[in-house]
């Protein structure tokens, strides 16, 4: 799928042997200069002009035609998440633009680097409720690190350059360039030039963090009895695992991830304790509030981690590194802040640290995780009732793809239950929605995901509700031919919010039972293969046909229809209060 991006020689080459160009044809040109070789996009009226000229490029910019702009913006996601790029969706005005205002929003909470350039009425229509005119920059400005409209065509190659530094640099995140047909379609005033943007005035982010910072960290964890690292979603952004694996094993402490942080560190390694969270696991959870020392590394502290910020890790020094300086004592307050890249701080912090083991400290998460396999784990993955467990299903795909898949999942009990009982033996091979929780996240995440990793086994992992949202990009998938895996979870209901009602709502089941569709009929009438299974006799030949499947292929496997997805820390509640059952 990948293309060979247009060297910098042969572009400028290449421009000299023609007039000025228009501004559309400038984008193509600008995106061929960053290196981009995937658009993910839908064409419409107001970007039209786009279109046109990138129907002149298409050997060396791939577009993939998604079936709804929100399917884009997911898809240059799951691209941006496995490949540390900036994903590109490309979409026209109006509701077009609107429709990307759900990725967008996930794309900045979950730190995601994406461009995304949305068509625009003429300049002189602008304010004049035009048809298919949307105030996109007053919309997306506050979910987006930096938004700007094209309003001349001589703006492009300095916008896009700009646009792609901020996305990729510092905490990443998406930026929106509002393009109007007038900046479109009009002839740039001079030659084509583009000059990679590598620094602004008024954008500054630290990478290097200061050494006195450094220094008083250190000299905490020197001093600590009882430490805890908590490895969030920036130590994968860094490309930091080599040097979180080595702080772990000269320190010898517990390492426990954020959601968004799994696959930071081997599922195996000794000092590997689980994750932290409303469903994390057990021993995580409590030994937050008994730790001395807690050092989050590139996690900003979220509701969910952090249950009841009244009571969280009040006995313990907390060291914050974080790239981002707003993130520093939003939600916890710290004794020492590091600001700069996961990697370089780790680097910064390894030689001055002393190496230690502390191992009656590491044996309270054993007991923990002790108590946690006998009533929960073992007895989901050797469930022997009638109905097949979600657990079960998951950790035999754990096995039979020996940790090493990138599992994309969308929101729900699945997402909890995929991230329990996957065992990740390689790094950044979680793709999920965290921040924003977006349902119909997975299948239009797991195809970007695939066009960015085209030699790993990608396998989406959804409930029959958040299926149901985003169905359509089957279509995509089905028209690219890619392998993408999807396995459908059904149990017939929208299962996290009917474990909140049966648990805190005297089970009323208030609109949480679904009528489903036959989703494998749903699957081949797009043209992707699959079948149903709802007998655990034939669960492993079933996994073992959809993963040796030389394509596509969806699997339905009908679940339990009242399991619940333990431990839970309740909404609002202490993490020391996490439930078992």
């Amino acid at each position: 799928m990948a293309h060979q991006p247009q060297t910098a020689a042969n572009l400028l080459e290449e421009v000299l042997q023609r007039p000025t160009v228009t501004g559309a044809e400038a984008l193509m040109l600008s995106l061929l200069a960053e290196g981009v070789d995937t658009i993910f996009g839908y064409p419409g009226g107001a970007i039209m002009p786009t279109y046109d000229a990138l129907f002149g490029y298409m050997d060396r910019l791939h577009h993939i035609l998604v079936r709804h702009e929100q399917g884009a913006g997911h898809a240059a996601q799951g691209y941006a998440r496995v490949t540390g790029r900036a994903g590109v969706a490309l979409v026209t005005s109006g509701p077009g633009a609107t429709n990307l205002v759900t990725p967008i929003t996930d794309a900045l909470l979950d730190s995601t680097p994406m461009v995304c350039i949305v068509g625009q009425v003429y300049s002189r229509l602008l304010g004049t409720d035009a048809f298919q005119e949307a105030d996109v920059m007053g919309i997306t400005m506050p979910i987006t690190k930096w938004s700007y409209q094209l309003t001349s065509a001589d703006e492009v190659p300095e916008a896009i350059a700009k646009a792609f530094y901020i996305a990729q640099t510092g905490r990443p995140g998406p930026v929106l360039l509002d393009f109007t047909r007038t900046a479109q379609m009009e002839r740039m005033s001079k030659p084509f030039s583009y000059k990679k943007c590598e620094s602004m005035i008024s954008y500054r982010p630290r990478r290097v963090p200061k050494p006195e910072q450094v220094q008083v960290a250190a000299d905490i964890i020197n001093r600590a009895k009882r430490p805890f690292l908590l490895a969030g979603h920036g130590i994968l952004i860094a490309k930091a695992e080599e040097e979180l694996k080595a702080f772990a094993e000269k320190t010898g402490i517990p390492v426990a991830t954020t959601l968004l942080g799994m696959s930071a560190i081997d599922a195996d390694h000794p000092n590997y304790v689980g994750w932290l969270g409303m469903h994390g696991n057990y021993g995580p959870n409590v030994l937050t509030n008994e730790c001395d020392v807690l050092i989050a590394v590139g996690m900003r502290f979220d509701d969910r981690v952090t249950g009841d910020l009244n009571t969280y890790a009040k006995q313990a020094k907390v060291i914050h590194i974080e790239i981002d300086p707003a993130e520093i004592d939003k939600n916890v307050k710290t004794a020492a802040p590091i600001v700069g890249d996961a990697k370089e701080c780790l680097m910064a912090l390894l030689p001055l640290v002393k190496k230690a083991q502390h191992p009656e400290w590491r044996a309270e998460f054993d007991k923990y995780a002790a108590i946690e396999d006998e009533k929960i784990t073992q007895t989901t993955i050797h469930h022997t009732g009638h109905e097949i467990k979600m657990g079960e299903v998951v950790s035999m795909l754990s096995d039979k793809t020996k940790g090493e898949a990138i599992t994309v999942s969308d929101v729900g009990q699945h997402q909890m239950i995929a991230t329990r009982y996957y065992r990740f033996k390689r790094p950044n091979s979680i793709v999920t929605s965290g921040g924003a929780g977006t349902m119909g996240f997975a299948v239009p995440a797991a195809f970007g995901a695939q066009v960015g990793a085209p030699d790993r086994q990608v396998i989406a992992i959804c409930g029959d509700g958040g299926f149901q949202m985003t169905v359509q990009e089957l279509g995509t998938i089905a028209q690219s031919g890619l392998p993408v895996k999807i396995i459908i979870l059904n149990n017939n209901f929208l299962g996290m919010v009917r474990q909140w009602q049966q648990l805190f709502f005297d089970n009323r089941y208030s609109f949480v039972q679904m009528q489903n569709p036959d989703f494998v009929m749903v699957a081949k009438g797009f043209g992707v293969n699959g079948h149903k299974v709802s007998s655990r006799e034939e669960l492993s030949a079933s996994l073992d046909t959809m993963l040796n499947f030389d394509g596509p292929y969806l699997l339905e496997v009908v679940c339990e229809k009242e399991e619940n997805v333990f431990p839970m820390v309740p909404a609002g509640a202490s993490v020391s209060a996490i439930r078992l059952e």
